[in-house]
């Protein structure tokens, strides 16, 4: 039987973010921003979703003068994201 995905993981924006943080401790919106190619508008639409639903924690502060947007996975957002890939699988099996 199939469960069903996610749709909050379902979108590839929101998948693509996940996808980079759980393999690394945090990552600064710009590095999300290059990584995923996505506009500074559409990405922060994404990351609020994210952040709404605990999937992750977003930190803004200042390097110097200018603002500093860090996004860190959530326990809740591993076990959402691992879910979907195993839903995922067995889709496609």
């Amino acid at each position: 039987m199939f469960k069903p995905l996610d749709p909050l993981l379902h979108s590839q924006l929101r998948l693509a973010v996940m996808s980079l943080l759980i393999s690394v401790e945090e990552a600064e919106f710009t590095f999300l921003k290059e990584k995923t190619e996505s506009t500074a508008g559409n990405l922060s639409v994404q990351l609020d979703k994210l952040e709404k639903a605990g999937y992750i924690e977003i930190e803004k502060s200042f390097r110097g003068k200018r603002p500093l947007t860090t996004c860190k996975i959530t326990k809740k957002g591993i076990e959402a994201f691992e879910a979907y890939v195993d839903n995922l699988k067995n889709y496609i099996q």
